[in-house]
């Protein structure tokens, strides 16, 4: 057990731990008492928080769905923060923000399962990588305007991230951003089948 006192190791259960919190299950439960888990899509993100909750009160929804969609976003944010100004290395820090990443996705509270990453993973990538993050979130939000599909529009900018993070970075390590990439694409392939076959609900 004496690998727990090592600090880039409690960094990473740190970044696990406080990535798996499900704030949007926590959230509508506490302030709206329903479970969304078990309606609308079943995703504990923000985008199924709003759709849930909208059903019984719009503006309670787009409150939750913004709580949601920050907190989300900030619970790898800060784990990586203090690891910074703890001088960890820029290994230690990708590998803080693909754990985020993957304790939202699969979550310890909820038996490994977990939401669509995209808040989080555009959290992380925000510390991590601001200039091809802020280039994702504007082709986010072209794409919500125009598209309207949640899904789309998050895959298309997360493409935009990894495909700018070339071209920007040539030199830096890839991996990291692949693999957060690769678990946002693999947590997605309910909503890709649904587009492919235009079952996909649009954003209203």
């Amino acid at each position: 057990m004496d690998f727990l006192f090592n600090t880039n190791v409690q960094f990473y259960i740190a970044a696990y731990l406080i990535g798996g919190i499900p704030f949007g299950l926590l959230l509508a439960k506490k302030f709206a008492g329903v479970d969304v888990k078990a309606s609308g899509s079943g995703s504990i993100g923000a985008t199924n928080v709003l759709r849930v909750v909208k059903e019984r009160d719009p503006v309670l929804a787009k409150k939750l769905g913004i709580a949601t969609l920050v907190l989300d976003a900030l619970k790898g944010v800060a784990v990586l923060i203090v690891a910074y100004f703890a001088g960890m290395s820029e290994a230690t820090l990708w590998a803080i923000a693909v754990l985020a990443v993957i304790g939202h996705c699969f979550s310890p509270y909820l038996g490994l399962e977990g939401g669509k990453g995209i808040a989080t993973g555009m959290g992380v990538m925000m510390f991590m990588l601001p200039i091809e993050t802020t280039i994702a979130l504007v082709v986010w939000g072209v794409m919500a305007k125009t598209v309207r599909i949640s899904s789309v529009s998050s895959l298309t900018g997360v493409l935009a991230l990894l495909i700018s993070s070339f071209i920007i970075h040539p030199d830096m390590a890839h991996a990291p951003v692949v693999f957060i990439v690769f678990i946002l694409f693999y947590k997605h392939i309910p909503n890709i089948v649904r587009v492919i076959k235009g079952e996909e609900k649009r954003v209203i």
